[in-house]
């Protein structure tokens, strides 16, 4: 296996090799993808800012490796990562921002009666950005902060399958599959097979796979290029809401989901 290399060693070594500075081209290269209408390769955001092909492969597979560019589903072309849409949920903490997002999530726990959740990615874990409580007096207590894993919650498997095949097997192949329930999914395999079924459909769920008793359903959150900044979920007890009823409210869970995404792009 080819050493992780630290980020500081492809900007010393760009700034031994050629003039001008690093952390402006490293701003240029998120800036080029970030405002592409499409996943740029290497040689096209290269040729794009005139910089040397050596340096853009070089810089674009450091901010690969740490999570501020990926590798789109199909393996061509690089897309915002999941540290960078990180940085613009951030933007959205700020307030007139945190407003809008609070109210959009409020009125969808009213409409679904459940509690809702924004959650980012973080490597193997989905972190909870942002939620709004159910009135229930019977709920599931996971705070703003909470990490959950990414392949037994309905938001984790979202972002999982929204990932190239390369970067989501080594995600997968790099976590220890922890059983929370008997539900949980154990196999490397089975949990593949479920990622693709869930690209395909555009949205994920959650049988009681993390905690018992729970069900859950989660989408995307993605800006006008079609790329995942965070997931949008609930979740509720089955025996106030049964699985095979959760895919009801896909319908209120994608309205509000086209909202927050359309807040990123303004």
């Amino acid at each position: 296996m080819t050493p992780i290399r630290d980020m500081t060693d492809d900007i010393q070594a760009d700034n031994r090799s050629s003039k001008g500075s690093t952390v402006t081209r490293v701003l240029d290269i998120l800036n080029a993808v970030a405002a592409a209408d499409r996943p740029l390769s290497p040689t096209e955001i290269a040729e794009s800012l005139a910089i040397p092909k050596a340096s853009v492969h070089r810089l674009c597979n450091s901010l690969e490796t740490h999570g501020y560019l990926q590798t789109r589903l199909s393996g061509r072309g690089l897309q915002a990562g999941h540290r960078l849409n990180r940085l613009a949920l951030g933007v959205l903490s700020a307030a007139p921002f945190q407003a809008q997002r609070r109210t959009i999530l409020s009125e969808l726990s009213q409409e679904i009666g459940e509690t809702c959740n924004i959650s980012v990615p973080d490597g193997s874990e989905m972190i909870y950005f942002d939620r709004a409580e159910t009135h229930w007096p019977v709920r599931i207590n996971l705070q703003i902060g909470s990490r959950v894993p990414v392949y037994a919650t309905a938001g984790g498997k979202m972002y999982l399958s929204s990932l190239s095949e390369s970067r989501r097997d080594r995600i997968i192949q790099n976590t220890r599959l922890r059983r929370y329930t008997a539900n949980t999914v154990l196999s490397h395999s089975a949990l593949r097979e479920e990622l693709i079924a869930t690209a395909a459909r555009g949205y994920a769920l959650d049988n009681e796979e993390y905690i018992e008793g729970m069900v859950a359903m989660a989408v995307p959150v993605c800006d006008q290029q079609g790329r995942l900044y965070a997931t949008l979920s609930f979740h509720a007890p089955c025996m106030r809401l049964p699985f095979s009823a959760v895919s009801d409210y896909l319908p209120q869970l994608r309205a509000a989901s086209e909202q927050l995404s359309a807040l990123l792009d303004e």
